[in-house]
């Protein structure tokens, strides 16, 4: 009995790795991705904007991209964050007369919360922030462009019909607190008042979307800048098997989700380079083209010096803080052997002593003074003095989103302490290319000037809260 349940078990893996192969995926998108086309030919003056990272697969042909987080539109859970400001998806709408978003979903919903809740409440909060800026400035009498009074500015919430009421009355409730937020983190309220002519508003549009093509409206005759949402993923919540005159496939909807978990290396760029023949190609050689065009693109970028890592630029000798040089001296090249290969990359960050990896660096013995380890795992054979080593398991923000924040201070006040003492630091996380980016800059912008130079102080207290960071980054 327990082989036979083994064998069920087993072969209903077999059946759902098949569903979800990489050709049912790439499929499935090639699929969507004629729909989204026929969507932008009906107003091909606005630009075409991927919302990341899942939207990117769904047309060679996109003028920029946004990241608008579904988890910010989750029921109880919604939030306006000024770290995602996309103020240039914005001024890009006020320039063209609005912009169509592309992303997808799972099957069985029409649009992904990002495009429900978290675009409307954007739309909705840039709105007032501009209505109350342009008050102010008619209030003063100085002319801001235009009244908002003349132009009807729309500052209500507009949300599809599917978000109940009152779960809408629920996010209205906190809207001027979001406002007030923006309005205090930094951001160019001004250039928004003036690259946007008229109130933003979103429109939803997925493959279940009647329009009759001899009455669709210009973008210019509405009294709003559209922000057109396009879903490109059908929401049929039944499995559909498609089948061709060569091939049959299962379609996948919001294929391009998780690509990690699919794409074998392939990136959307790659596959639209190369999408005629991995859709000709058919589900049984997929696997291998795809394998041979991500290794043909290593190559040939390897063979230009594009995958290089980075050349490190450092003074022959690590300058102290209060060395001063000139923006136009050139600072000597170091070629470490042990830093020019793919595996073993570090960073160092100008003249601030601070060097930025992956934590096999430190597992290696890389020569710094101190080490500051925001990976899970313990560094093994690291010296455990507490003035030297520093371990913080910070976790992913899909785990925990406060988890970065929490740490920071422990963090900064470790780099303080030995930075003052002229050390070296080495911050690394599992690939030197998350967490400890957010870490190392955290540490500049408490402890350095805009101009690189140290303003450490013994007196210095350090404290960070959801928004202080965020103003420093609205100005990077």
């Amino acid at each position: 009995m327990e082989e036979e349940t083994l064998s069920i078990y087993k072969a209903s893996r077999t059946i759902k790795r098949r569903e979800n192969s990489l050709y049912n995926a790439l499929r499935s998108i090639y699929e969507d991705s004629i729909f989204v086309g026929e969507i932008s030919q009906l107003w091909p003056d606005l630009p075409l904007i991927a919302n990341l990272r899942c939207g990117l697969w769904y047309s060679p042909t996109f003028q920029s991209t946004c990241y608008f987080k579904s988890t910010d539109g989750h029921c109880n859970n919604w939030s306006f964050n000024t770290s995602r400001l996309n103020l240039h998806v914005a001024h890009l709408a006020g320039q063209k007369g609005g912009c169509i978003i592309v992303d997808s979903t799972r099957r069985g919903k029409r649009f992904p919360d990002s495009m429900s809740k978290t675009i409307p409440i954007w739309t909705c909060v840039l709105n007032c922030a501009i209505f109350n800026y342009l008050n102010k400035k008619h209030a003063l009498g100085i002319d801001a462009g235009m009244d908002p009074d003349s132009v009807n500015w729309d500052c209500s919430l507009h949300l599809p019909l599917w978000v109940s009421q009152t779960e809408k009355a629920a996010i209205e409730n906190q809207l001027e607190d979001w406002t007030k937020q923006l309005e205090s983190c930094g951001a160019d309220i001004p250039s928004l008042a003036s690259s946007l002519r008229k109130p933003l508003r979103p429109l939803w549009i997925s493959q279940k979307t009647v329009i009759w093509l001899n009455e669709v409206p210009d973008s210019d005759s509405w009294d709003f800048t559209p922000i057109i949402l396009v879903s490109a993923s059908s929401s049929n919540g039944v499995f559909q098997c498609k089948t061709t005159s060569e091939f049959s496939w299962n379609y996948i909807a919001g294929a391009g989700d998780d690509e990690e978990s699919w794409a074998r290396g392939l990136s959307p760029n790659l596959f639209w380079n190369n999408a005629y023949d991995i859709i000709s190609s058919g589900p049984d050689l997929c696997n291998k083209n795809v394998a041979d065009i991500v290794e043909k693109n290593r190559v040939y970028h390897a063979q230009r010096g594009h995958i290089t890592p980075q050349v490190t630029v450092t003074p022959l000798k690590l300058l102290k803080y209060t060395d001063d040089f000139t923006d136009n001296e050139e600072l000597p090249l170091h070629f470490g052997t042990e830093q020019f290969t793919e595996e073993s990359t570090i960073f160092w960050l100008g003249s601030t002593n601070i060097a930025v990896g992956p934590t096999r660096l430190a597992e290696n013995g890389f020569n710094v003074d101190c080490i500051l380890n925001c990976s899970q795992e313990l560094v093994s054979g690291c010296l455990k003095n507490h003035e030297r080593y520093l371990h913080l398991p910070i976790v992913s923000s899909k785990f925990d989103r406060f988890s970065l924040l929490s740490n920071l201070a422990s963090a900064v006040n470790f780099a303080k302490f030995n930075l003052i003492r002229e050390k070296t630091l080495l911050v690394c996380c599992h690939n030197g290319e998350d967490i400890s980016i957010c870490v190392a800059l955290a540490i500049l912008t408490s402890l350095f000037d805009s101009g690189g130079m140290c303003i450490i102080s013994s007196k210095l207290n350090l404290s960070f809260t959801l928004l202080e960071p965020n103003e420093f980054l609205m100005h990077c």
